[in-house]
């Protein structure tokens, strides 16, 4: 499915990185340590590269082939380089405790492989690491504007809450937000967007 979603000369959700990645990065002054950056279900490598760029050391994961040859090229365009790594969330297992960033945007996937992917990211975080994500809730189901259509992969902050401690998070709210990604991302989004800090 994923690889005939990419399979085309242009990037379907384009080529700029999420907004509101960019806003908490910003926010958080993440630059300041450059770190091991961690991007799962990253697809096309519109954020991975933006971090890249900002002089952090990214690995992209995506089931998808065709995506992580596209985050390539995009990286290359961009003069800068990033480990690409083709694995099922099901399954992948990074390195634990050494990401100074996890970043999770529009990574839906079925319940069961949700779950062990906000626990792998959890996990792969060090000590201060950032786990900064957005997703869909099931508000979005019959907008028409992006996102699966099934409620089982919809995001919501209760989920994201149960797996930091409240000292932990830094942001968690769900909101109805205007998004312009790419032709496949566009229009009003009934998103969760979540920020936390592994202490």
């Amino acid at each position: 499915m994923w690889d005939e979603r990419f399979n085309t000369e242009h990037y379907v959700y384009g080529e700029e990185p999420n907004s509101f990645l960019v806003e908490q990065w910003n926010k958080y002054e993440l630059d300041e340590n450059k770190g091991k950056v961690l991007c799962l279900a990253e697809g096309e490598g519109r954020n991975a590269v933006y971090l890249a760029e900002r002089g952090h050391t990214v690995t992209t994961v995506d089931l998808s082939e065709v995506g992580l040859q596209k985050s390539a090229r995009l990286a290359e365009s961009r003069g800068v380089a990033l480990e690409t790594v083709q694995a099922d969330l099901a399954t992948y297992t990074p390195e634990s405790n050494v990401y100074s960033a996890v970043v999770m945007i529009f990574a839906h996937t079925p319940t069961d492989i949700r779950k062990r992917s906000l626990q792998i990211a959890k996990d792969a975080l060090r000590t201060g690491g950032y786990l900064i994500l957005e997703g869909y809730t099931e508000d979005q189901i019959g907008r028409g504007t992006g996102g699966p259509g099934d409620k089982t992969m919809m995001f919501s902050k209760q989920e994201l809450e149960q797996i930091f401690a409240p000292g932990e998070i830094l942001l968690s709210r769900e909101l109805v937000r205007d998004i312009h990604e790419g032709p496949l991302h566009n229009g009003e989004g009934a998103v969760v967007q979540f920020v936390a800090k592994k202490a």
